[in-house]
């Protein structure tokens, strides 16, 4: 981690997420340490873990509103983790991977992690991303567009509906459990049906990179791949969300 012990670069004032609970798991002391420190500073609740055993159990213990996630952990795994919490609940995961290693990162993902850090990171890049996903998971808009039914925060299209307000997805009136994240993308394309959408631009409303931050499209890719398999009859051939050629992604054009 590129950072030394010192605090004096943190915002004095608390985030507006005071209060949110953060566990924290990694096997190096010197980055729970660190990390802990930072946070609370912040007003966030921590709780740490040096296992992935230990992060399962305090986990169902503290019931957190985000986890920061090491990969590689003696007992389970960052893998395992994830997948565990997965089974049951839509608690925006970060995960920690080890610098240049693009297999898993993409595995981490796959498996429901909403973003990424990669080590050796900087601690304010990473209060950022947290900043950033609990305010998508706590409600936060997507670009407005010309949404086929918007009266009452609900956008209707074809057999898909969503309801912002209550952040609930219904496909043929049955309920698709999808994370934050994962409400947050397909928020922002059912928003502007027929539109299509850069992954830098994405990553942009969604994520909340800022413009010149370093790209990596997978993150984007990967969630759509996931909302498409929550969403579409036939992911090889996809009907609602739509790859626009040479640019991105889109949502079904309305009729």
């Amino acid at each position: 981690m590129t950072t030394d012990t010192s605090t004096n670069d943190i915002n004095a004032s608390k985030t507006p997420f005071a209060g949110k609970k953060i566990l924290i798991v990694d096997d190096e002391a010197s980055i729970r340490r660190i990390l802990e420190t930072r946070f609370k500073m912040l007003g966030y609740d921590i709780s740490t873990a040096g296992d992935g055993e230990e992060a399962l159990q305090l986990f169902e213990e503290v019931e957190p509103d985000l986890v920061i996630l090491d990969i590689m952990m003696p007992k389970v795994d960052g893998y395992g983790v994830t997948k565990e919490i997965r089974a049951n609940h839509d608690t925006p995961i970060i995960i920690l991977t080890a610098l240049g290693d693009v297999a898993e990162r993409i595995t981490g993902l796959e498996l429901g992690a909403d973003d990424y850090v990669v080590k050796p990171f900087s601690p304010k890049e990473l209060e950022a991303r947290v900043k950033a996903i609990l305010r998508r998971a706590t409600g936060g808009n997507g670009a407005g567009g010309n949404s086929a039914k918007d009266a009452n925060n609900v956008i209707v299209i074809g057999s898909v509906k969503i309801d912002r307000s209550k952040r609930q997805v219904f496909r043929k009136n049955e309920r698709i459990r999808l994370t934050g994240m994962e409400f947050s993308l397909l928020e922002l394309l059912m928003s502007n049906s027929g539109r299509p959408f850069t992954r830098a631009e994405i990553l942009q409303h969604v994520w909340s990179y800022p413009p010149d931050h370093r790209i990596d499209t997978r993150v984007v890719d990967v969630h759509v791949s996931r909302l498409r398999n929550k969403l579409e009859n036939d992911i090889t051939n996809p009907e609602m969300i739509l790859t626009a050629r040479g640019i991105g992604y889109m949502f079904q054009k309305l009729d």
